[in-house]
């Protein structure tokens, strides 16, 4: 089937950024983003592509060029599936927080809905390619949903995962390690993805494009994130090994990391990852590996898990008894409250986790974040329940300037490695803190011999 026309459901995280380079590198195919939120596509379609909401380097650019061309952000959702061929599903798949699996099973009330309204307006054949994260044999559901609408349409479903690094998500999707697509092994299955291996193909050389029967697609993007994940926890626990022998953890990371066999990505020590994917992923894994009967297995990632809990209690603890057991009434400044740097997305982050703990020992904390909101703040700590809202609204105050959070405050706390941090006056910042001043730095981002001989008591992990 050639494809001249492609709806995707959701414009978030995966379905704006993938669509916008599709429509940029297809300028013959139209691109059209849907999403019910509409405070949400209009920002999409702001005539200032700075306020775009998704914040990634780069994307403004794309987005403005293809935007108006073959690329549209729309509310009407039934319109865009009617003409569409193609259909991406790129709606979240949250972890459940009821019922069974409940903590630990994807929620898939979101992906049903997007099926059951395709199956409803669909008149003429289509593809649908599942983006969203989803676990194992997704794509069965999805094909029974589809198949038994009585509209007497051909569905073919492909799974489609993305392999993004928010902060570099452009460039991963301009310059892919791999493409991967999954899809049935019958005739019409196989001609499916031929349909979406022409796509990909204007910009990414065949040899990178895999493909693969639709399970294994599934659980390699599972098995990605787990594996990605498992560094992460393991280079954690070594860290805190290094911090009572005196071993210094990036030294470590260093020497195990050139060995060809081991690599140096995701080596670098911190105070734990975060992210709409690992965490969420590795939990599915998990359910899935305990549905099968696979306790052994489903035990070994779950561990990830709890290591990465654990370096972020440790880090809040740490924090606490280092301000001589008290942080009651003490200002205490974030810097960062984005998972990581260069992007606007808190989901999981680690920042969210620590000044929970910190907040219940009745610190008062100031955060300042170039690219997250105070309403989002908000939000994160609200979404929690640990407390009233009204508490966290008096409790933790988001600033715009990063000397005003950290002015009168007894510790800064460093949660995101945005690069701006190593810029500053910490001079500036050291003169206006109560002493002695504490710098905690969760990433390992700052020069510790320069802000020691400023007056700092610096601390960061693994050393």
């Amino acid at each position: 089937m050639k494809i001249n026309s492609i709806c995707c459901i959701g414009a978030g995280y995966v379905g704006g950024p993938t669509m916008a380079v599709i429509a940029q590198k297809c300028p013959n195919i139209k691109v059209t983003v849907v999403d019910l939120n509409q405070e949400r596509i209009d920002k999409w379609n702001d005539a200032n592509t700075q306020n775009i909401p998704v914040y990634e380097p780069g994307l403004p650019e794309v987005v403005q060029e293809a935007r108006g061309r073959n690329l549209f952000f729309s509310t009407e959702v039934d319109k865009a599936i009617e003409e569409a061929q193609l259909i991406f599903i790129s709606v979240n798949t949250p972890t459940k927080t009821y019922g069974s699996g409940k903590g630990m099973a994807a929620d898939l009330k979101y992906i049903e809905l997007c099926a059951r309204q395709i199956a409803r307006v669909a008149t003429t054949d289509k593809i649908v390619v599942e983006k969203s994260t989803l676990p194992v044999r997704t794509a069965e559901a999805l094909k029974s949903i589809l198949h038994n609408t009585g509209n007497g349409v051909q569905f073919q479903i492909l799974s489609n995962p993305e392999f993004l690094a928010e902060g570099t998500a452009v460039q991963d999707l301009l310059n892919p390690d791999r493409v991967l697509i999954g899809g049935d092994t019958t005739p019409e299955g196989q001609k499916a993805i031929q349909s979406l291996v022409d796509i990909y193909a204007h910009w990414v050389s065949r040899e990178k494009i895999l493909t693969t029967n639709v399970w294994s697609s599934e659980l390699s993007k599972l098995t990605a994130n787990a594996f990605l994940a498992q560094r992460v926890s393991s280079i954690n626990a070594i860290s805190e090994l290094c911090e009572k022998t005196g071993a210094n953890v990036s030294e470590v990371a260093k020497a195990i990391g050139m060995d060809s066999r081991i690599g140096n990505k995701f080596l670098k020590a911190s105070v734990g990852f975060g992210g709409s994917c690992f965490q969420k992923d590795i939990l599915n894994l998990v359910y899935i590996a305990k549905s099968y009967g696979l306790h052994e297995v489903a035990e070994y990632w779950e561990q990830v898990i709890i290591m990465n809990d654990h370096q972020k209690r440790r880090f809040s603890k740490n924090i606490v008894s280092t301000l001589y057991n008290t942080v009651s009434g003490k200002k205490i400044a974030f810097l960062g409250w984005a998972f990581k740097k260069d992007t606007n997305d808190t989901r999981e982050s680690a920042a969210i986790y620590i000044a929970d703990d910190l907040l219940n020992e009745q610190a008062l904390i100031s955060v300042y974040d170039p690219k997250v909101s105070s309403a989002q703040v908000q939000y994160d700590l609200n979404y929690l329940q640990t407390r009233p809202e009204q508490t966290n609204a008096t409790l933790i105050q988001s600033h715009t300037n990063v000397y005003e959070a950290c002015k009168d405050a007894h510790a800064i706390a460093v949660l995101t490695e945005w690069d701006e941090f190593k810029t500053y006056d910490w001079q500036k910042i050291y003169d206006t803190m109560l002493k002695p001043a504490f710098v905690f730095d969760g990433r390992n981002l700052l020069d510790s011999e320069k802000l020691e001989k400023i007056g700092f008591k610096y601390q960061s992990i693994g050393s």
